[in-house]
């Protein structure tokens, strides 16, 4: 009886570090960070290589297990080695930790290399309602006025995009974009941009992610205008007693 228990014990054991083992490496498809999801990639192959010991599986899965797992140690390294060699300036590092968290350092650095710092003096228009717009912008410091139908409808600050909708839908600018106070951004051309999004699909998620936060900020703040506007300031709120 004692014999028929332990090995059921030991049976349900071997469930639980091979489920667990599975459970890891799903987890690791759901990382938009390389080096998080070769980690994660690492643990599970290290539990899949004991889970094959402890059930005396086939040599040939144990080996390919033991092989993947030198591969992804092997990636782990290098992308460490990688990220160590990447270095910010003070303005980069600025971005990266405001707007670009989403990124690996080494695929900022990517990011970055296609981009180009501009500044631009108050009165300068950096697109034009209704008109073909060639770069994606995010404001580093400044003030940007958005004008539609020749009506000043917003103002943009530091952190916001310009062109993102042109970026992601087609199509030309949905608005003009006035400097109003000397403005520092970086702008990518969207050709440029494009194809290294295709060449590093990781990168192409975390981009999204960005210009999705930003629109839907641009949505709540636009929402909190009409509310505004809605209110007549001239109309008297009823006494109450």
């Amino acid at each position: 009886m004692s014999a028929t228990i332990i090995a059921f014990i030991m049976g349900s054991i071997n469930e639980i570090i091979g489920n667990f083992s599975f459970i890891l490496t799903a987890f690791s498809y759901v990382m938009t960070d390389i080096l998080l999801l070769r980690i994660l990639a690492v643990a599970s192959g290290l539990v899949a290589i004991l889970y094959m010991y402890l059930i005396s599986g086939p040599f040939v899965v144990l080996s390919w297990n033991i092989a993947l797992l030198g591969l992804n140690m092997w990636r782990i390294i290098s992308l460490l080695r990688e990220r160590r060699s990447v270095s910010f300036t003070d303005e980069e590092l600025e971005l990266y930790q405001t707007i670009f968290t989403a990124f690996a350092p080494v695929e900022f650095m990517k990011l970055m290399r296609i981009g180009s710092w501009k500044t631009e003096e108050p009165g300068t228009i950096l697109a034009e309602e209704d008109q073909p717009i060639d770069e994606v912008l995010v404001i580093f410091n400044g003030i940007v006025a958005i004008e539609k139908g020749g009506k000043e409808v917003a103002q943009l600050r530091d952190g916001t995009w310009i062109g993102e909708m042109s970026y992601l839908q087609g199509g030309n600018a949905s608005a003009t974009v006035k400097v109003l106070r000397t403005t520092q951004y970086v702008g990518w051309n969207k050709d440029d941009l494009t194809n290294l999004m295709k060449r590093n699909p990781t990168m192409d998620v975390a981009m999204k992610s960005v210009l999705s936060a930003d629109l839907i900020n641009k949505l709540s703040e636009d929402s909190k205008s009409v509310r505004i506007m809605s209110v007549d300031p001239d109309k008297e709120e009823p006494e109450t007693s």
